[in-house]
């Protein structure tokens, strides 16, 4: 239904689309939470998942667009609350994300523990995971920085929404009570027009009796002189 009010294919495709990020970046997601190592895989992963978010914010922010291009406010409404819960659904898989990489990288660092205990290259390997972590740190934070701007944007189209309301009530309210005062005046004209045609019925009454006394009169003058002797 909400395919077909948006203009058919493109608001089903888009919603497809999303679903199908969210659950590339579910199955990423858990790929992260089971590497092994090393680190340049987990930021080759990372990398993979930043991504399919990219993505996924383009398809939900193309959606959103979509909503607002509507003109029945009750599919609007609908839309913009499905992106509603794909943005929720963004966020949840980013805290996700955040999980798996902590839950990785202490795995990653175990595992390389057993290696400096058992000699392998520790100066080397301490160097390298601390530029993978700086670096999938940075990564992390850009992502997180990209979706609180996104977010903001948000912020102040609700506030923008929520004027545009409150102007409408503001302009329905003065149009109410220019209604009501016009109201009052057609009905005192309708009860003017009412009283006027009694009283032009009446005043056409009284002219005919008027009239008929008149000829009356007229007709008893005549009688008295033409036939005084009637």
């Amino acid at each position: 239904k909400m395919a077909a009010a948006a203009g058919g294919v493109p608001v089903r495709v888009c919603h497809q689309e999303i679903v199908r990020f969210d659950l590339e970046i579910k199955a990423a997601v858990q790929d992260i939470r089971d590497c092994p190592g090393p680190l340049s895989a987990l930021t080759e992963l990372n990398a993979a998942v930043k991504e399919k978010f990219r993505h996924l914010r383009g398809r939900i922010q193309e959606l959103e667009q979509m909503a607002r291009e509507q003109d029945k406010e009750s599919e609007k409404q609908a839309l913009l609350q499905e992106v509603e819960n794909h943005k929720k659904q963004m966020l949840s898989n980013q805290a996700a994300w955040r999980k798996a990489n902590l839950a990785c990288k202490i795995a990653i660092d175990n595992s390389e523990k057993d290696q400096l205990l058992q000699g392998r290259d520790s100066l080397r390997q301490r160097k390298t995971t601390k530029e993978s972590l700086a670096e999938s740190a940075s990564n992390i934070t850009e992502s997180l920085m990209s979706i609180s701007r996104m977010m903001s944007q948000q912020v102040q189209q609700s506030e923008e929404t929520v004027q545009t309301l409150a102007n409408s009530s503001r302009t329905i309210l003065e149009a109410n009570e220019e209604f009501k005062s016009m109201s009052g005046t057609i009905q005192l004209g309708r009860k003017l027009i009412t009283k006027y045609n009694r009283r032009e019925l009446t005043d056409k009454l009284l002219i005919f009796l008027a009239l008929a006394l008149f000829l009356a009169t007229v007709l008893y003058i005549l009688k008295k002189r033409l036939f005084p002797f009637l």
